[in-house]
């Protein structure tokens, strides 16, 4: 049974959102494989994946529309747990970036918004909050069919609310 069928929107993890192009059964050293042809919306790149691999990947249709207000929840509310140990954190954040789950994606970006507010974030992290945030603004964006501006400027919003005590005293 197959996951996804041409035109389908997707996400693939550390991408973003790509569109299945074609399906295509192919044979190979005597095994038969499912190849989706996938184009990444970021780039133009195409990419041939077995169907048998996408969930290893991570590769996932985009969230429901109702699923909305749970990743704008998520941005505006909880306190964020961020190691010390550069290194450490930066192997987090790249395994959380692998799943491709946009609540996991967005933790990257909130862990680091919340970093960059305390002190300035070297250029692998700055780079990596941009990714993560260009992600989750641009799925959210795709499937609620607002403006990728519109869905920044709330995204931050929700932010803001979440860290409004920690920037007031920073900024005291």
């Amino acid at each position: 049974m197959d996951r996804f069928i041409i035109g389908d929107k997707v996400i693939y993890p550390t991408q973003g959102i790509g569109i299945i192009e074609d399906v295509q059964d192919e044979n190979l050293y005597g095994e038969h494989f499912h190849i989706y042809h996938l184009r990444i919306r970021a780039n133009n790149t195409l990419i041939m994946v077995p169907s048998a691999n996408t969930e290893e990947i991570g590769i996932r249709k985009l969230i429901p529309e109702e699923k909305i207000k749970k990743v704008y929840a998520f941005m505006r509310k909880g306190n964020v747990k961020v190691s010390k140990n550069w290194k450490g954190r930066y192997r987090e954040h790249v395994e959380l970036m692998k799943t491709g789950s946009i609540l996991d994606i967005a933790l990257v970006f909130k862990s680091l918004y919340f970093l960059d507010l305390k002190k300035p974030l070297s250029f692998r992290e700055k780079k990596m909050m941009e990714k993560a945030k260009d992600m989750v603004v641009s799925e959210l964006s795709e499937v609620s069919e607002n403006s990728l501006d519109d869905i920044e400027k709330i995204v931050l919003e929700n932010l803001s609310v979440c860290f409004k005590a920690i920037k007031s005293y920073l900024e005291a």
